[in-house]
């Protein structure tokens, strides 16, 4: 188990997620955006945008997911 924050992954808060494998990080993350968003939460909004941004060039999503997957692969076990 692996432990990292909203802000780590592209968010806008310290909210802790805890996952064995980046694409459950990776999913619990979306669900708490998802939460955010509904809530209209403003600076979760503003780093959805920033998201949105980089999802327009699927080169730069390819990076920043890789780099991701590396910050996660590095942390240490809980």
């Amino acid at each position: 188990m692996k432990t990292m924050n909203c802000e780590q992954l592209g968010g806008a808060c310290k909210l802790e997620f805890h996952a064995e494998t980046f694409e459950e990080m990776a999913a619990l993350s979306h669900k708490h955006g998802m939460e955010m968003h509904q809530k209209q939460d403003a600076a979760h909004l503003e780093a959805m945008n920033k998201m949105r941004e980089l999802m327009k060039t699927p080169e730069k999503v390819e990076q920043w997911q890789a780099l991701k997957r590396k910050e996660f692969d590095a942390l240490p076990e809980d």
